[in-house]
């Protein structure tokens, strides 16, 4: 889509607003309003003034001006909203130089994107993210001058057995790590997320399934993986999607890695693989059919592990989740097989995975990474930092031939 297409949409969808949006340092999508009469070709091809200064983390108040750059290829129909409005995601750059603004979460992931072309291993990469989350009913917390306190609750909570409610305990709920996946009545957010689904479908989004995950009120739902900068617009959409949703039922969704202990903690399991000239790089005849390209990007991926953490895991209930016992990676090590590999006192983890692709007619193999979350709750960086910061470690230890060591 370019920008005759996005004020074609406009005029088709006989849009009142226009939305433009961009995401802050924490991963939070941010935005603001415009009369669509106001939207056109210059509109688009000059961008829009704000004031960075109330943006947490990016500019003075000395040198507060920055300016929102549309990307036409991100426009969609917001499915919320009672006035028709279009919203496109924005680049955020300086507006004496017009160069990328270096804080700008989407701009690194463009950045991520040219640095894998500019070092001629591949031409584009791919990302499948699995975002899992949470949803309660009720949810509070305080933190004032006398007083620390959270308590979240849902009718479906596996502590809930023997409450006592005015429309009685029917006693149909998932126990302890026993979530995946019973159908209803233990399922009772299967309407609400084949809603979440069909929304995003409605959106233009590629999904494929969801389903109720292994705790207690957590769920994951299925997109189909994309290019990175378009697949970290696609997760943000998915959030927002998910937290409207849920609050349409009267529910909060959280994508909080530990919200509750005791159960499964939430995490964004990553698969990768960097493609050339049409074809995968990653399948082959080395360890687990993988080729050596995929090893060493699995390489760069350990290697650079306590870094990452940083990033992926940027919160103290990060380290709640990653602990043994819940699926959660604790060792940082690659294999086939095992979900809770990954660095200490964090984890890494880098899963293999294959599957057969009818329209290339040959294997594709991921690389996938089990430590990253997709916490919009607590303060963290963001889905295009989470998903980009992992670009280059793997594809600078590919040109360099940085060898994971023995797998497990």
């Amino acid at each position: 889509m370019d920008n005759k297409a996005v004020l074609k949409l406009i005029k088709d969808e006989e849009a009142d607003y226009v939305d433009i949006r961009f995401t802050d340092p924490r991963g939070k999508l941010q935005h603001v309003t415009v009369v669509a009469d106001l939207v056109d070709e210059d509109f688009l091809e000059e961008g829009f003034m704000f004031d960075g200064s109330s943006i947490a983390g990016w500019k003075s108040i000395d040198q507060s001006d920055m300016k929102l750059m549309p990307q036409a290829e991100s426009a969609y129909v917001d499915p919320f909203y009672a006035e028709k409005t279009v919203c496109i995601n924005c680049n955020i750059v300086e507006p004496d130089t017009m160069e990328a603004y270096d804080r700008d979460p989407r701009g690194t992931a463009v950045k991520a994107e040219e640095y894998l072309k500019s070092s001629g291993i591949g031409d584009v990469s791919y990302f499948g993210p699995e975002a899992e989350f949470f949803v309660f009913d009720d949810v509070r917390f305080s933190v004032s001058m006398n007083k620390v306190s959270y308590e979240v609750d849902a009718i479906d909570g596996a502590w809930n057995t023997d409450t006592e409610y005015e429309m009685g305990n029917t006693g149909h709920r998932p126990g302890v790590k026993g979530g995946y996946f019973p159908v209803n009545p233990i399922d009772d957010a299967q309407e609400m997320r084949s809603e979440m689904l069909s929304t995003m479908k409605r959106m233009g989004m590629k999904v494929d399934k969801h389903h109720h995950e292994v705790a207690s009120c957590q769920h994951e739902l299925g997109l189909i993986f994309g290019s990175l900068t378009h697949q970290a617009d696609e997760l943000q959409k998915y959030k927002y999607v998910i937290h409207n949703v849920a609050q349409a039922y009267g529910k909060s969704a959280t994508f909080m890695p530990k919200p509750i202990a005791g159960d499964n903690g939430t995490g964004m399991h990553v698969n990768m693989s960097i493609w050339k000239d049409g074809k995968p790089l990653f399948a082959g005849d080395k360890y687990a059919d993988l080729s050596q390209e995929a090893l060493y990007f699995i390489g760069g991926i350990l290697k650079h592990a306590q870094a990452l953490n940083a990033i992926t895991n940027p919160s103290t209930n990060s380290y709640k989740r990653l602990i043994p016992g819940f699926e959660a990676p604790v060792l940082r090590a690659y294999s086939p097989h095992l979900e809770s590999l990954g660095n200490q006192p964090c984890a890494w983890a880098s899963d293999v995975v294959h599957l057969k692709e009818p329209a290339v007619a040959q294997e594709l193999a991921f690389a996938r990474s089990t430590c990253p979350e997709p916490s919009p709750n607590s303060p963290d960086l963001s889905r295009w930092l989470a998903l980009s910061r992992q670009l280059p470690p793997g594809a600078s230890s590919t040109a360099a031939g940085t060898r994971p060591s023995r797998s497990m």
